[in-house]
């Protein structure tokens, strides 16, 4: 049997087995409180039982091979009982001790030894907590925890055993199917548990901690199969990763950091990024009880001018949008609402119909019926004060109007513990959201939205989605100089300049075969940036101000070999195309406002390559730059098309020597009316 078979053995189990001793005993009494249909078995020599019940000597004296195992002894026992578990045909193991290559040193090697001893053994961690099945009420784990069962409901990935148990306590009231603490993840990674994962029908989305993706080919193709399938993904990604940039030479290296390479790794897979686990936290429930909007309008209920301010002032950056009302809704909204009430969206109906639950109703419903995606009641229960009933009348009120209209519903509270548990649990059993803190519950909102128009605009078209496996980075790597570079780049069909490689005698005759107005640059490698060094010369206009040029550039660098090329006119703008190598996540296309001051414009976008035509187009398209190539002022539009063809043949050239490409640079390519040309580039790679 597979791993990935015995995975779904060990997520589902009939049966588990606790190695260990007396400090496992709560953990044992923890999965028979539960509800754990199937039997428990203690294994050690030296009890005869352990939490009431009976404790078997050996693996071997099991009745049969294990589905689960929870081991918590040391190391080395772990590596010795694992290969029995894996010999005897068990499912899987959670390996509960520290100690392997999170601390260096002879970890390592623990840790390659227990990875052999697995085999195809389905292995969780070392250095995890180990696995919450809430669903079939098993805790494969060592200590307390808050969660109880559940018929269906989100799950969690966690690298961080911390965060995992933190969630697990959490005071949002979110479904929880599974929480996995996954640990060093040394022979199943995040990917494998999102795959498992989607086999089961009861899970409604999945939220991961990330601190490194390993297998981002894995990751990738269980991601795009989420999407597939439905299944959001929300993810939080902690720390960077600056291997391959520490000897960069381009720009495209200091532009193509990790965490905007992350970006573009969710931003393809469909995958919501969140920044806090709170924001994880209240996305996955907007996402297991509301589910995915299929669109972006939303009607908003406040009964606070300063609550309706602030969501209008947060809609937009979260990709919501308020329509405001119909003629239509205005007339039957007039007839329920007081004269000085403002009608709106966010519609602020005030005090007025305080706890009035039938007439909230009424308007609810008014606004609802008019084409909404999606209606947010942002109220308050003011704890304490006596007043709980009014706020649930207005939330049935919502309940009411949204099973009329057929509308999703949420609520909202502005401040994060302004609801009680029994109302959360009330909404939830009606299908509706209650989302947490006001910035939390419009990005929420916001990601429901997004999701849902990429699962629309992919149509179930997501192979394409998969990332290749990242590869070492080369070693022994030859920083091309702009010449050979420019050749190599023209053969997958990127336009260069006219130019000729001469010696400096040879300049001036070299630009009037070319044609004036001509460039002069210095032609050498370790010259990776001309500006800065004083190597570069533009607008000559005759062989005198070549000689000066070449003259002057001499007196101040050791330059044997001159770059004489034609002057490109008639600029529309500038872009930088570029590619850099992330250990992690393999080639990073970086595309955006280039030119001297690129670094300071800060005005870029970060795709994994392979990138097709579409998501090109789509970068180039969401640049400021992208004002300019439209025609910025009745000025002269660019060429757009042969924008993105300039940005595919660096992508080609790319794609083509993928084992051997460390970085590259195209800056500036100059787009004009009619074409776009690569002014400038600079390759890194191995061999030759």
């Amino acid at each position: 049997m597979g791993k990935a078979e015995n995975l779904k053995r060990l997520m589902s189990p009939r049966h588990v087995a606790y190695i260990g001793g007396r400090a496992r005993e709560p953990a044992m009494r923890m999965c028979v409180d539960a509800g754990f249909a199937g039997p428990v078995w203690p294994v050690n020599p030296n009890h005869d039982t352990l939490a009431g019940l009976k404790c078997y000597a050996s693996l071997a004296d099991l009745p049969e091979p294990p589905d689960a195992a929870y081991v918590a002894v040391p190391a080395p026992a772990t590596i010795e009982a694992v290969r029995e578990l894996a010999a005897m045909g068990a499912g899987g193991a959670v390996c509960y001790a520290a100690g392997f290559a999170e601390v260096g040193g002879d970890g390592a090697a623990l840790e390659e030894a227990l990875v052999a001893a697995a085999g195809e053994l389905a292995l969780v961690g070392p250095n995890c907590y180990g696995i919450l099945n809430n669903i079939d009420g098993l805790p494969l784990w060592p200590i307390g925890h808050a969660h109880r069962r559940v018929e269906r409901g989100a799950a969690f990935v966690a690298q961080s055993g911390n965060i995992s148990l933190n969630v697990t306590f959490n005071q949002r009231s979110v479904p929880f199917a599974y929480i996995i603490s996954s640990g060093n993840e040394a022979a199943l990674g995040t990917g494998d548990y999102i795959e498992a994962l989607l086999d089961n029908p009861k899970v409604t989305a999945i939220g991961v901690y990330l601190e490194a993706v390993n297998d981002v080919a894995g990751f990738s193709r269980a991601a795009a199969r989420a999407l597939d399938h439905g299944v959001p993904i929300v993810a939080i990604k902690a720390g960077s990763s600056q291997a391959g940039r520490e000897i960069a030479m381009t720009h495209t290296g200091s532009l193509a950091g990790s965490d905007a390479a992350y970006d573009a790794l969710f931003d393809r897979l469909g995958i919501i990024r969140a920044r806090t686990p709170a924001e994880m936290l209240e996305t996955l429930k907007a996402l297991s009880v509301t589910g995915p909007l299929a669109g972006p309008r939303l009607a908003v209920f406040t009964c606070s001018g300063g609550e309706s301010a602030l969501i209008a002032d947060m809609a937009e950056a979260a990709g919501v949008a308020l329509p405001p009302p119909s003629p239509a809704q205005r007339e039957a909204l007039a007839r329920e609402l007081p004269d000085f009430a403002h009608i709106g969206n966010p519609l602020d109906y005030n005090t007025s119909l305080w706890g009035a639950r039938d007439a909230l109703e009424r308007v609810f419903t008014a606004v609802m019926d008019d084409g909404y995606d999606a209606a947010l009641l942002v109220i308050d229960y003011l704890i304490g004060s006596g007043e709980r009933d009014d706020v649930d009348n207005a939330l049935d009120a919502l309940i009411a109007a949204s099973r009329k209209t057929g509308v999703p519903a949420i609520h909202g509270c502005s401040l994060s513990e302004s609801v009680t548990e029994e109302a959360r649990e009330r909404l939830i059993a009606a299908g509706v959201a209650p989302l947490q803190g006001i910035d939390h519950v419009i990005a929420a909102v916001g990601a429901a939205i997004a999701y849902g128009a990429r699962r629309r605009a992919l149509d179930g078209g997501t192979a394409s989605l998969v990332l290749p496996p990242a590869t070492p980075m080369p070693a022994d790597t030859t920083l091309l100089d702009e010449r050979e570079s420019k050749r190599r780049l023209a053969e997958h069909g990127l336009a260069v300049p006219e130019g000729r490689v001469v010696d400096g005698a040879g300049a001036p005759a070299a630009a009037c075969e070319i044609g004036f107005p001509v460039a002069l640059k210095v032609l050498a490698p370790h010259v990776a940036h001309k500006t800065e060094a004083g190597a570069l010369r533009l607008g000559l206009a005759s062989e005198a101000e070549v000689a000066a040029a070449v003259a002057e550039i001499a007196s101040a660098l050791a330059a044997g070999s001159f770059l004489v090329e034609a002057m490109i006119g008639d600029a529309v703008c500038e872009l930088i195309v570029g590619v850099s190598r992330d250990a992690q996540l393999g080639l990073v296309l970086v595309v955006g406002s280039g030119g001297a001051l690129v670094e300071l414009v800060e005005d870029t976008r970060t795709l994994l390559l392979p990138a097709d035509r579409e998501a090109i187009a789509a970068a180039i398209g969401s640049l400021k730059a992208a004002q300019l190539i439209a025609g910025f002022r009745g000025r002269p539009a660019g060429d757009v098309d042969a924008a993105i063809d300039a940005v595919l043949a660096v992508a080609a050239f790319a794609e083509a020597h993928r084992d051997r490409l460390v970085e590259l640079d195209v800056n500036p390519l100059v787009v004009t009316p009619r074409g776009a040309v690569a002014v400038d580039a600079l390759i890194r790679m191995t061999g030759q």
